[in-house]
C-alpha cells in the first residue's frame, strides 16, 4: 500500500523574507509537494517561494486569504491529495510539526484536524493583549455553539482530508468566504457536520512585539467582526 500524499498550502500576500523559510522547513520527505498561493503579491514573494522550492499559484488581484487558501485546497483536491495542510506562509508555524499534525488523520480516521497551540504541550510567543484575548475568547464561542471543547479555534495551523471538503454540504466557493471566514467556516462544518475532529498541540512563532505588526495582516476590530460571521451565518442558517 502506497504511503499517503500530503501537500502543505501557505497562502502568501507580501511575506518576502518569510515564505522562503517557511517553504525550507517542510519536511519534504512527509510532504509531497509545498504550495504557496500568492494573493497577487508585488514585493517578490512568488520568486522566494519559488526558488525555495514550492509551486506557485497565482491570483491577478488581490482576493484575500480566503480565497487564496480555497484555490491551493482545490489544487489539492484536483491533484488527488491524500491530506491537505494549511499552515502560515509568514512563518509563524513550525512546519516540522506536520507529521504530528497530520497523525489523527493517518492513525485514527480524523478528517480535519486542529493546530493549537493552547493545547497541552503547545506554546506560542508574546502576543498583544488584544490578540491574546481574541484567541481566548473565539474558542469559547465556538464551545458554546457546537460542544466541542477546541482550545485553540484562530490557529491557521490545520489539516484536512478530501472526504471532508469534498462532502456537498461543504460549500467553499462562497463569496463571502473570501477573507479570513473560510478558515472559521470550514472548522464549523467539521464540527457541525460531526466529522471527526482531534486537535493537536503545536508552536506558534511570535517575535517580539516590537515586530508584530509584520507578522500579521488581520485588521484589529474590521476583521475580528468578519470572522464571527461563519459562527453568526451558520448557527441561524442564514448562510449553508
Amino acid at each position: 500500500m502506497s504511503a499517503p500524499r500530503i501537500v502543505a498550502i501557505a497562502p502568501v500576500y507580501n511575506e518576502k523574507g518569510k515564505i522562503g523559510r517557511a517553504v525550507a522547513k517542510v519536511p519534504r520527505g512527509i510532504v509531497a509537494e509545498v504550495v504557496a498561493v500568492s494573493d497577487a503579491s508585488d514585493d517578490g514573494s512568488d520568486e522566494e517561494a519559488r526558488a525555495a522550492g514550492a509551486t506557485v499559484l497565482r491570483h491577478e488581484r488581490t482576493l484575500g486569504v480566503g480565497a487564496a487558501i480555497r484555490t491551493g485546497l482545490k489544487y489539492g483536491l484536483e491533484k488527488g491529495y491524500d491530506v491537505l495542510v494549511v499552515m502560515a506562509g509568514n512563518d509563524k508555524d513550525d512546519p516540522a510539526e506536520i507529521p504530528k499534525l497530520v497523525a489523527p488523520i493517518l492513525e485514527r480516521g480524523a478528517d480535519y484536524v486542529q493546530g493549537s497551540r493552547y493545547a497541552a504541550g503547545g506554546r506560542s510567543g508574546k502576543m498583544p493583549l488584544h490578540r491574546a484575548i481574541l484567541t481566548r475568547a473565539y474558542p469559547w464561542l465556538v464551545r458554546l455553539v457546537t460542544g466541542f471543547p477546541i482550545t485553540d479555534a484562530t490557529n491557521g495551523f490545520r489539516a484536512m482530508t478530501p472526504r471532508f471538503l469534498k462532502d456537498p454540504r461543504v460549500n467553499m466557493d462562497q463569496e463571502w468566504l473570501d477573507r479570513g471566514e473560510l478558515e472559521y467556516y470550514l472548522q464549523l462544518k467539521a464540527l457541525m457536520l460531526g466529522f471527526k475532529v482531534e486537535e493537536v498541540a503545536v508552536t506558534k512563532i511570535y517575535p517580539d512585539l516590537s515586530a508584530y505588526k509584520n507578522y500579521t495582516k488581520i485588521r484589529p476590530v474590521v476583521d475580528w467582526f468578519g470572522n464571527l460571521r461563519p459562527i453568526l451565518y451558520l448557527t441561524l442558517g442564514i448562510k449553508s
